[in-house]
């Protein structure tokens, strides 16, 4: 699709036409993910986790026990600036009000069932959720600098069957409720003991965020956007949304929503450059193909020289990994600001796939880059840990199995 038009800009036509198209899908989508929805955030005692609730859900909670609203500003100082997890530890809130908060409320985290660090330093983190589910968090520090980006699961399982993944041999179970998604990261920051949050130009440990863990991120958009939203809230985490990058297998009626209501970094597993092939390897693409993926990359509003959509290729010989893959690759996504991220294959026990050779990786890495897109081979991290994405949560269910 040429970038040149007369009269107004093709994103705008291109987003009214999606806009009618999708409007029907979008609600179809949304009700399945109201059939997985996730447990409400509460004890058996009654009390309610205040984490994972909008400014607004805490000042209603607020009055209901007669609070005034201003409390909801030192709540959120408290929860999500300083980490702490003990009402008493908030010197701002008298006494007398820290008891009744802590009889009426919690602020939760997911229970670390298992943490394995790698000898890279990447860590991999289970957690256990009240109802016994469990997916994976993984930190992945910077080889060059104090910092890094903390990988994040969306959901219970997965719906997708992706061939080459091994949480796609794990059925849906449920989606991850804000709480949970929002948990994630502050457990994991509790990990690295990086609070209170870094502020302005400080530098973070935990410096991104990337929503390519366990699930489809889009298939739980609501509670994924209102996550995000609580993250990128500058009184508290405080992350800037260029700093969080959500990976979807091409949701794209949801893309469109995630662009115009979050307007995070996007990246797409794309994986294949033919439709019969990517039907295989990504079944999601018999719904949505290759041509209608990429249409809502080139509508996308965050994208931009400054901030390129980034196409995720796994490289799997003899399958996607030819120079001929790599150069319709070029032509598919010619006018994108891209950048394409190549990543050897992860073996796990029962999968079909062997990772492409070093050889073959450098020469359609070579092909990308001399078009013009940068094209960075990933680096395979904690190898050693079980850190192909499910991989723990699959061993955590054997020995679970075996011990019941």
């Amino acid at each position: 699709m040429s970038l040149v038009s007369s009269g107004s800009h093709p994103k705008t036509h291109d987003a009214e036409a999606a806009a009618s198209l999708n409007a029907e899908e979008r609600a179809r989508i949304l009700a399945k993910a109201a059939l997985f929805s996730p447990p409400v955030a509460r004890l058996a005692d009654g009390r309610r986790d205040l984490v994972g609730l909008s400014r607004d859900e805490i000042t209603e909670i607020l009055l209901e026990i007669g609070e005034k609203p201003f409390r909801t500003k030192q709540l959120w100082h408290w929860i999500y600036h300083q980490g702490v997890t003990d009402f008493s530890r908030m010197s701002s809130i008298a006494k007398p009000l820290q008891q009744k908060l802590a009889e009426q409320f919690i602020i939760g985290r997911p229970d670390a069932a298992m943490v394995q660090t790698s000898t890279d330093e990447t860590r991999k983190f289970l957690f256990r959720f009240r109802d016994g589910q469990e997916a994976e968090t993984v930190y992945i520090p910077d080889r060059r600098e104090d910092r890094g980006a903390v990988c994040i699961s969306s959901q219970v399982g997965c719906t997708l069957s992706c061939t080459f993944c091994h949480t796609g041999t794990q059925k849906l179970v449920r989606n991850l409720g804000a709480a949970e998604i929002v948990g994630q990261f502050m457990a994991a920051r509790d990990s690295y003991s990086e609070w209170p949050s870094p502020k302005g130009e400080t530098p973070r440990l935990l410096s991104t965020i990337v929503l390519m863990g366990m699930g489809e991120p889009l298939y739980n958009y609501e509670n994924i956007a209102k996550a995000m939203k609580i993250i990128m809230d500058g009184e508290g985490i405080g992350l800037s949304r260029r700093r969080i990058t959500l990976s979807t297998s091409g949701v794209v009626p949801l893309m469109d929503r995630c662009g115009d209501e979050l307007g995070i970094n996007l990246a797409v597993s794309l994986h294949a450059v033919r439709n019969d092939l990517r039907d295989q390897i990504v079944p999601l693409n018999r719904k949505y193909p290759i041509e209608e993926v990429l249409a809502a990359c080139r509508r996308y509003p965050a994208a931009s020289n400054a901030r390129r959509i980034t196409f995720e290729y796994i490289m799997l010989r003899g399958v996607n990994d030819s120079e001929a893959d790599a150069r319709e690759l070029v032509r598919l996504i010619s006018g994108i600001p891209a950048k394409v991220n190549l990543i050897p294959f992860n073996p796990w026990p029962g999968s079909d796939y062997r990772p492409s050779t070093r050889e073959q990786q450098n020469k359609f890495a070579d092909i990308i880059m001399d078009a013009g897109f940068a094209s960075p081979i990933r680096t395979p991290r904690g190898r050693d840990i079980l850190a192909a994405c499910g991989q723990l949560k699959t061993e955590s269910e054997r020995v679970r199995a075996a011990q019941g």
